[in-house]
């Protein structure tokens, strides 16, 4: 087993198909919750015996697990299977923005987990299937896909990553932009680069940049991120030479589903960090590993980084680019925004 089984293993996930996870202290054959329906979920357990593993951070909710347990992302609890829970139900227990909608869920009972490592592994291959971390679980019966505890643990797209093609862009902020796309054979996202100016001895000016259909396309007055787009692309034009690297990690790393999802739960009274938290995600689940990797490709060492997020600056140098320079982005905030950027300050450190 490697990477490509477990990219087989997230691209059977994103479809609803079932799959087996094994471990040092056993294996588990889950189906996602998100893709099961009526039909598959007979299909998938027959018998309806199949518990429900979910995060400790989401049993905490449904008073299943306690508060040193939720700290804990990786910590599983597994949900006894009860004669009512349909897929409907069970979406309902995996699923936090239907809270308000379904108050009175329960009463549900926790059982002992026969292979932890299994269950922890299942969690995160969930996250980064971008998925919510939630199953129905079984023992036997036949998979689309297998996967091992130890390549869900190693599992990074930055590693085969590598210039599948470039072409000359103009755009406006530089009518003599190039661009670079990124490809893994790992992984379905391609990433890309846009350099602008000419290329010097001197540290360029770089913007890392996580995508965000909803700001950069749509426009949302949720986020900054539009606007950071446009002014680090002009900036960027300003300097000597930079680079614009455009990574696609919707949602910091969640994709744009949960990111919706996350969306719901602030409209429910909850900030950004909460929300994620609540869905069974990182506070920020990107990888700037990948940006460090794109950087390597294009024979780039040491930057000037665009950014207000020291975790980029963090993220960077541990991956071997030397950051020279701190740039900040100064913007102003809307009313749509002010309490996701004062979330961004006070409770991610992002600073000025």
């Amino acid at each position: 087993m490697g990477a490509r089984d477990a990219a087989r293993a997230i691209d059977a996930l994103r479809r609803g198909w079932p799959v087996r996870v094994q471990a040092a202290d056993g294996a588990l054959r889950l189906m996602a919750v998100e893709g099961a329906d009526s039909v598959t979920l007979a299909a998938f357990d027959p018998g309806a015996r199949a518990d429900i593993l979910i995060s400790a951070a989401r049993a905490q909710t449904l008073k299943l697990a306690n508060q040193i347990a939720a700290a804990d992302p990786d910590m599983p609890v597994l949900v006894a299977r009860a004669p009512w829970i349909d897929a409907d139900v069970a979406t309902a227990i995996s699923d936090p923005v239907l809270d308000l909608a379904s108050p009175l869920k329960g009463p549900f009972m926790a059982k002992p987990l026969a292979a932890p490592l299994a269950a922890k592994a299942a969690l995160r291959l969930a996250r980064l299937a971008g998925i919510l971390p939630a199953y129905f679980a079984t023992v036997d019966g036949e998979v689309e896909a297998e996967v091992g505890a130890d390549d869900v643990d190693a599992y990074d797209d930055a590693v085969h990553l590598d210039i599948a093609t470039r072409a000359r862009l103009p755009v406006s902020a530089s009518e003599t932009a190039e661009i670079v796309a990124f490809r893994s054979p790992d992984e379905p996202r391609e990433h890309v680069a846009l350099i602008v100016g000419q290329r010097d001895s001197s540290p360029p000016v770089i913007r890392l940049h996580s995508e965000c259909l909803t700001g950069d396309v749509l426009g949302s007055l949720k986020c900054d991120c539009g606007p950071q787009l446009h002014e680090a692309l002009h900036q960027i034009a300003d300097s000597t030479w930079g680079i614009l690297l455009y990574l696609r990690q919707e949602g910091r790393g969640i994709g744009l589903v949960n990111k919706l999802r996350a969306y719901a739960l602030q409209d429910q009274g909850f900030d950004t960090v909460d929300a994620n938290v609540r869905l069974g995600f990182a506070i920020d689940a990107r990888d700037f590993s990948v940006a460090a990797r794109m950087l390597d490709l294009l024979g780039v060492g040491e930057v000037r980084l665009l950014t207000n997020n020291p975790n980029k600056v963090t993220g960077l140098e541990a991956a071997g680019i030397k950051v020279a320079e701190r740039l900040p982005i100064i913007l102003p905030a809307n009313p749509h925004n002010e309490r996701y950027l004062a979330t961004k300050r006070d409770r991610t450190g992002h600073q000025l």
